[in-house]
């Protein structure tokens, strides 16, 4: 049987540099947005994480079927409270990225959980190819994603692309453990994706572009 095909849905990223006195703040408001979002029809996930190597720095990341739903939550309180607090407690303006996903997943995929024992790590990788390289890249990402997919260590695995930027992609990967990236970058059906990320990219992901995140909201999707 055919996999169902995913429409694919409205994605955006918004990174805070949080100063130290307002870390406890925008994370709970934070996780009071994801809580929210999760519960609003139209929602397709919501999370909000911590970077590992700069727990200042903290991500939220919502898809959405629609852009209506996005704009509407993001007219409720808990929007604005988030609001709020970034015009006092941020070092540098909010940034938001917009991206689309290349190889979509359904709501399901989305909120799959980590087993109990595991200790879940998410890796963000951006991705800068060189002109001309773009279709190659994901040709390589479309042939290797349901191996990617079925790895017993990956929780979740998207490849996407930035809105108005075609050479621009970053990947979102969930593992179980930090054990599992390990062994995802020795899978075989990965090594023509390595290949290309040491020979066709203007600049070195894995030392400018990798983001290791610790997830803080929500605690339990279920």
């Amino acid at each position: 049987m055919l996999p169902q095909e995913v429409d694919s849905p409205v994605v955006q990223l918004t990174t805070y540099s949080v100063k130290p006195d307002y870390q406890n703040q925008m994370r709970q408001a934070l996780s009071t947005y994801v809580l929210q979002a999760l519960k609003t029809e139209g929602n397709v996930m919501a999370e909000a994480y911590a970077e590992i190597d700069n727990p200042s720095v903290l991500w939220l990341i919502e898809r959405w079927e629609k852009q209506e739903a996005l704009a509407a939550l993001q007219e409720g309180n808990q929007a604005k409270d988030i609001d709020q607090l970034a015009k006092v407690g941020l070092t540098a303006p909010a940034e938001n990225l917009s991206v689309t996903d290349l190889e979509p997943l359904s709501r399901q995929d989305w909120l799959r959980q980590p087993n109990p024992n595991d200790n879940p790590m998410t890796v963000m990788l951006f991705v800068d190819a060189k002109p001309g390289t773009q279709d190659e890249f994901t040709k390589r990402y479309h042939a290797a994603m349901p191996a990617i997919r079925s790895e017993a260590g990956v929780i979740t695995y998207q490849l996407t692309q930035l809105e108005g930027v075609e050479t621009r992609f970053l990947t979102y990967e969930k593992f179980r453990n930090p054990e599992a990236l390990q062994t995802h970058l020795v899978f075989p059906p990965v090594e023509p994706i390595l290949d290309f990320l040491h020979t066709s990219i203007t600049n070195p992901p894995f030392e400018q572009g990798l983001h290791k995140l610790t997830l803080f909201a929500p605690i339990s999707q279920e």
